[in-house]
């Protein structure tokens, strides 16, 4: 059972408020989860006391179990020193570009000698 430790939406439309939980990985974004850890309100000024609330000994616990931050919560909890920091890029790095040429998109990979000979018999 793969542990997720991820943000959970509530609050109405264009007012997100989010939920800090301890879900599985394949359960949905806002369906059951095992632990709440805390709360997140975009919505208030940053230094607000209650843009973030979060029990720092259950997300301890949590995560010496093994569950696994995403992204955002990961650059949450780096503030408070729990994981470290992630890496999130401005433009994403494109998969596969670099490894696959131009010259060789239309061409085959087998010879016409070898097609020839497969085919007699």
């Amino acid at each position: 059972m793969a542990l997720k430790i991820r943000l959970s939406r509530g609050g109405s439309k264009k007012r997100p408020f989010y939920k800090i939980v301890v879900a599985e990985a394949l359960s949905p974004r806002d369906g059951k989860f095992i632990e709440r850890l805390g709360s997140y309100n975009p919505m208030v000024a940053k230094d607000h006391a209650e843009r973030m609330v979060l029990n720092v000994e259950r997300a301890k616990y949590w995560i010496s179990k093994g569950a696994q931050p995403t992204l955002r919560v990961a650059k949450m909890l780096s503030s408070d020193g729990l994981v470290k920091a992630p890496v999130i890029r401005e433009q994403p790095i494109k998969s596969g570009s670099s490894t696959r040429s131009s010259s060789s998109r239309g061409s085959s990979t087998r010879s016409s000698s070898t097609r020839s000979s497969s085919r007699r018999g």
